[in-house]
C-alpha cells in the first residue's frame, strides 16, 4: 500500500521532469530558425539568451516565491506559461516570435526547475535523492532526445518542423491536470520569510559558490555542445540541415542512457568517483572535436560528452540541497540561477566561432568549460562529501 501512494505521487513528478526536457527543442529549433531566416551564428546563439537569461533573473525570486504559495503551486504556474510558449510559433512563425516563445519556454522552466527538485525532497528520503534526481534526468532527457528526431520527420513527411511544438504542448497540459490532482504534502518552512539579497548571500559561502560555477559550466556544455554539434557537422562533414539535426539527438540519446546508468550507480557508489569519471569522459570528448573531421568521429565525440554530462547536474545539486537542508528552497535557485550558462556559453561559442571562421571556437569554450569541472575534481570537500 505504501508503494502504491508512492506510486501515485512520484509518476505525476516524473512526467513533469519529462516538460522539464522541452526546453532543449531550443538546440535544434536555434539551426532551424537561422537558416530559416538567414542568421548568424552570433544571432542564432543570441537567441538562446532569451531562454536562459531568466534562470538569471528569475531563479532566486522563484525560491523566494515558493516560501509563500509552496512548491506544488509553484510548477503548476510553470506549467502554464511552458504551455502558452509552446502555442506560440504554431500560431505566428516569425523571428519576433520565436524570441517570444522561447522567452516564456525559458520562464516557464526557470520556474519549474527551481520548484521541482524540492518538491521531489517532500516524498523522497535525502540518502535517495541523487538517485531519484538522476531519474528525473532521465526523464527529462528521453524529451530532449525525440525532439530533434520529431522536427526532422516533421520536415520530411508534412513539411513542418514546428509541428513538435503543438505535441508538446498537449503533453504539458496532460502533466498539469495529473500534478493538480496528486495530493503531496509539503514541509512547512520555519523562521521568518528569505529575502532576495539573504538569498544572494548564501553565495558568499565558498562551498555553495563553487558548485554554483558548476551548474553554470554544466550547462554551458549542455546546450553548447546541443547547438554546435549540427554545425560541426554541416561544416566539417557538409551534412544537410534535417540529417545534421541528429547529433542532437545522438548527444541526447547517450546522455539518456547516461541518467538511466545512473540512477542505479548513484544509489551504490560513492558520488566523488562518479563525478571524476563523468569528467574525464566529457574532457575526452571535448577533445575529439579538435581532431574530428568526419561524421563518425564528430558522432563518437558527441556521444562520449554525452555521456560523461548526464549525471553532472544531479551530483552537484544534490551536493547542494544536503549541504544546507533547512534553505533548500533558497539554495534551488542558486544553483538553478546556474543555468544562464545556456545563454553565456552558446553566445561566447557564436563569437569566438565567427572571430575564428570557424567551429573551433565553440569547441575552445567548451574546453575552458570542462577545465572548471576538472577544478572541482580536486576540491576534496565536494568529492569526499558523504
Amino acid at each position: 500500500m505504501k508503494n502504491e501512494n508512492f506510486l501515485t505521487k512520484i509518476v505525476p513528478l516524473m512526467l513533469v521532469f519529462f516538460t522539464m526536457g522541452f526546453i532543449d527543442l531550443i538546440g535544434i529549433a536555434t539551426n532551424y530558425v537561422k537558416s530559416d531566416f538567414n542568421l548568424s551564428d552570433t544571432a542564432a546563439n543570441a537567441f538562446s539568451i532569451m531562454v536562459y537569461l531568466w534562470f538569471l533573473v528569475f531563479s532566486v525570486p522563484t525560491g523566494i516565491l515558493m516560501n509563500k504559495i509552496g512548491r506544488k503551486k509553484t510548477v503548476l504556474l510553470s506549467l502554464i506559461v511552458t504551455f502558452i510558449g509552446l502555442c506560440v510559433p504554431f500560431i505566428v512563425y516569425s523571428s519576433l516570435s520565436m524570441l517570444l516563445c522561447f522567452s516564456l519556454l525559458g520562464l516557464g522552466n526557470t520556474l519549474m526547475q527551481v520548484s521541482l527538485n524540492p518538491l521531489l525532497t517532500n516524498i523522497v528520503s535525502r540518502s535517495k535523492l541523487p538517485s531519484y534526481l538522476t531519474l528525473g534526468q532521465f526523464v527529462k532527457a528521453i524529451a530532449s532526445f525525440i525532439a530533434p528526431i520529431i522536427a526532422a520527420q516533421a520536415l520530411i513527411h508534412y513539411g513542418n518542423w514546428k509541428l513538435l511544438f503543438p505535441m508538446f504542448a498537449v503533453v504539458t497540459l496532460i502533466a498539469a491536470f495529473y500534478l493538480y490532482f496528486t495530493s503531496i504534502k509539503e514541509h512547512v518552512i520555519e523562521g521568518k520569510p528569505s529575502s532576495f539579497k539573504g538569498c544572494v548571500a548564501l553565495l558568499g559561502d565558498k562551498f555553495i559558490l563553487i558548485l554554483f560555477f558548476g551548474i553554470l559550466v554544466h550547462v554551458g556544455i549542455d546546450v553548447g555542445v546541443n547547438i554546435t554539434a549540427p554545425k560541426l557537422l554541416i561544416e566539417r562533414a557538409e551534412m544537410a540541415l534535417a540529417e545534421a539535426g541528429y547529433a542532437t539527438s545522438l548527444y541526447f540519446l547517450f546522455r539518456t542512457f547516461g541518467c538511466f546508468a545512473g540512477a542505479f550507480i548513484l544509489a551504490k557508489f560513492p558520488l566523488g568517483n562518479f563525478f571524476i569519471f563523468s569528467v574525464l569522459l566529457i574532457l575526452l570528448g571535448i577533445l575529439g572535436l579538435y581532431f574530428s573531421f568526419d561524421t563518425v568521429t564528430i558522432y563518437i565525440c558527441v556521444a562520449v560528452i554525452g555521456l560523461g554530462n548526464s549525471n553532472i547536474f544531479p551530483i552537484i545539486f544534490s551536493r547542494a540541497l544536503v549541504y544546507m537542508p533547512a534553505r533548500n528552497n533558497e539554495i534551488s535557485g542558486l544553483m538553478i540561477m546556474g543555468i544562464a550558462g545556456g545563454a553565456i556559453f552558446p553566445l561566447l561559442m557564436g563569437v569566438a566561432s565567427d572571430s575564428l571562421g570557424g567551429q573551433i571556437g565553440a569547441v575552445i569554450v567548451l574546453t575552458i568549460c570542462v577545465t572548471y569541472l576538472l577544478f572541482l575534481t580536486s576540491q576534496s570537500r565536494f568529492i569526499k562529501q558523504h
